[in-house]
């Protein structure tokens, strides 16, 4: 399915619906604090497969309990698509507090 990049006004929609997530760099950003180094890497897979499932690959920075995601969609010159968007509502489903946590 090809993707498009987003307008400006169609992130900030979309924005207002992810609390935490933000735009950096011309890239979809969020941090997750969690309880342990244990559950940061556990959070890591279980994006992975999201990951996998969505055929769409995002950077992951894991550190000792935190977890960063940097999305963009390369395929149309790094800007940021309505794919990036559904990967990030994914993730927050993922997220403690949110189900999967």
């Amino acid at each position: 399915m090809p993707v498009s990049p987003l307008s400006q006004k169609e992130i900030e929609d979309r924005l207002a619906e992810l609390p935490g997530w933000s735009v950096d760099a011309d890239r979809l950003t969020r941090v997750y604090r969690l309880a342990s180094h244990f559950a940061a890497t556990a959070m890591v897979v279980h994006i992975a497969q999201v990951q996998e499932e969505l055929d769409h690959h995002s950077d992951l920075t894991l550190g000792y309990n935190t977890v960063t995601l940097t999305v963009n969609t390369h395929s149309v010159g790094g800007a940021i698509t309505e794919l990036d968007f559904q990967l990030a509502r994914r993730v927050e489903d993922l997220a403690p507090g949110h189900g999967a946590g």
